[in-house]
């Protein structure tokens, strides 16, 4: 049988299977306690969340189907189905993804990693841990990690040819895999530092207002700084031992970023533009909420600065595809989510969930329900999706429960970014560093599961009692 005959039976029992449990699931008598609206919403959103965890559609298809049916159904008004795309939250990401474009194309990224790798990079050990500086350093420009490990690919790809390690000769492991490994892991503490450092963290934020719990762009990088810092202190040198290159020294990885810097030349007047716009925008998003400031405002006056300056033209913009993509389906499934607590259905999900735990002194209950959150990553390709289905439930049931509102959803929040490395696609921007060849998806599953039991375990443990003792 032909590889192609195969996926082709695997995809028609795919959309069986999808078709069984819509069909199953809006047929069946709407449970005790709910409105039928609220059961056929469900039906729409499991069905979507499935669609996407089983790979038979993109996360975009699969929401304007939601939408469509949702609508058609009479489930949701078009009012109502459309209200999402109103939301200033989802312009930011938007517009944040713009201008991640700027930073890409005047070159500021590419120099900023390149001038912390020409003065650190002299060992493996100091590679692995200028790469993930170099992240942390622009992550808050960047709503995407995705978007982010565009950045870094390519400099750890050729950091790891240069040295001699490639994959077309059997030395993958001679210092390419741990330094795709490592700078993969450390994408998952960037997105948890920053609010603005990928794409559920702003939504994240937005749905936890509605449990009395605000979150700024200062409090969340407070609330973050401490595990973060702890990890970045032992994540490198973690992944050494469980991982290890097959060298340890690098000195010429000094002089490859040096080359690549004389190439560049010097410093062109885009990247002090857009150095000067990155810089101030973090400053005034940070300061959003002490000043009285939109930070979606803030971010299109970024944007039109760059535009001013032709750093990001019109051009550009017809070639941004996932943009306008993340605001389709960040805003349909963002606002099926919010009808479905509306609703009522959250509310009584959360009960049901509730019980499992009654009875329990609240550690208790904190300590199942993010471990619980952390393992039901292996069933998503989506970090975005799974803080959609799931973080008003947990939320909700934990409160209920006597767990400070605030600790919980902070913790929730950043457990959304600290698992992605759990499978090898966990996270869109573990499929680029696993398509390399450079690591295997078997020994992400590994790997990966080892580097989120010691990011779960610091948060639960340090991030707990440092989130305890500032919020």
């Amino acid at each position: 049988m032909s590889h192609n005959k195969r996926q082709n039976q695997k995809k028609i029992l795919s959309i069986a299977l999808l078709i069984i449990l819509f069909c199953g699931l809006w047929i069946m008598p709407t449970p005790n306690g709910l409105e039928t609206k609220a059961w056929h919403l469900f039906v729409i959103f499991i069905s979507t969340i499935f669609a996407v965890i089983i790979d038979l559609m993109p996360i975009f298809t699969a929401s304007i189907l939601a939408l469509s049916i949702s609508v058609l159904s009479n489930v949701l008004t078009p009012k109502e189905a459309y209200s999402g795309f109103s939301e200033d939250f989802i312009l930011l990401i938007v517009v944040a993804f713009l201008i991640a474009r700027g930073v890409i194309k005047s070159g500021l990224g590419k120099r900023i990693a390149f001038l912390i790798i020409k003065k650190f990079g002299t060992s493996s050990l100091k590679l692995g841990y200028s790469m993930i500086v170099a992240d942390m350093f622009i992550a808050p420009a960047f709503p995407s990690n995705t978007a982010r490990s565009g950045v870094l690919f390519p400099i750890v790809n050729a950091l790891s040819a240069d040295s001699g390690s490639k994959v077309s000769d059997g030395t993958r492991k001679k210092l390419g895999a741990y330094l795709m490994m490592t700078s993969m892991a450390g994408i998952t503490l960037s997105s948890t530092l920053w609010l603005t450092a990928m794409a559920a963290n702003p939504a994240g934020a937005k749905m936890a207002q509605e449990f009395g719990v605000d979150i700024s762009y200062g409090s969340w990088a407070m609330a973050a700084s401490v595990p973060v810092g702890v990890l970045y202190i032992i994540m490198p040198w973690f992944i050494s031992k469980i991982y290890p290159p097959e060298i340890t020294n690098t000195p010429e990885a000094p002089k490859i970023a040096n080359e690549a810097l004389i190439k560049m030349g010097p410093v062109h007047k885009n990247e002090w533009i857009m150095a000067s716009v990155f810089i101030g925008m973090v400053i005034l998003w940070m300061m959003a909420s002490s000043w009285g400031l939109n930070k979606t405002a803030v971010a299109f006056l970024g944007l039109a600065i760059l535009m001013i300056s032709n750093i990001f033209t019109l051009e550009d913009l017809r070639g941004e595809g996932n943009a306008l993509g993340t605001l389709i389906w960040f805003a349909i499934l963002y606002t099926i989510s919010k009808y479905l607590n509306e609703f009522g259905f959250m509310q009584w999900l959360g009960e049901i969930i509730s019980s499992g735990v009654e009875g329990l002194p609240w550690v208790w209950v904190y300590l199942i329900l993010i471990v619980g959150y952390v393992l039901i990553h292996y069933f998503f390709v989506s970090q975005t999706a799974q803080m959609l289905a799931l973080f008003s439930v947990f939320l909700g049931v934990a409160i209920k429960s006597g767990v400070p509102a605030e600790l919980m959803a902070y913790m929730l929040l950043f457990a959304t970014n600290f698992n992605a490395i759990i499978t090898p696609q966990g996270s869109s921007a573990n499929v680029i560093y696993t398509g390399s060849g450079y690591i295997l998806p078997s020994e992400v599953y590994k790997v990966g599961g080892l580097v989120t039991l010691l990011n779960t375990v610091v948060f639960l443990s340090i991030g707990s009692l440092w989130m305890m003792f500032i919020l």
